[in-house]
């Protein structure tokens, strides 16, 4: 199984084809061949090398609480209230 990973592109090389993204201080080179060149500041979903999707903000909070749940659990801290909170809106 492949976790696709948040990342913000900080830097463009070639001719858009190689940017650099980072994360929590982490940098990756990445191809951005499935999403096209896209601008400084952009959010995409990295995995195995590549920018697989453009993360629109909305989704990227979604995608955050989640990886968010998942360090809690693996911590042994999660707390069912504290996340997915768009989850107990709807009925």
């Amino acid at each position: 199984m492949c976790l696709s990973v948040p990342m913000q592109v900080v830097a463009l090389e070639a001719d858009g084809a190689l940017a650099l993204v980072e994360r929590h201080g982490r940098r990756e080179r990445v191809n951005m061949l499935l999403v096209g060149p896209q601008p400084l500041g952009t959010w995409v979903l990295v995995a195995l090398g590549f920018a697989k999707e453009v993360v629109e903000p909305e989704a990227l909070a979604l995608i955050e609480d989640a990886l968010a749940a998942l360090a809690a659990s693996l911590d042994g801290d999660y707390d069912a209230a504290a996340h997915f909170a768009d989850l107990g809106a709807r009925s």
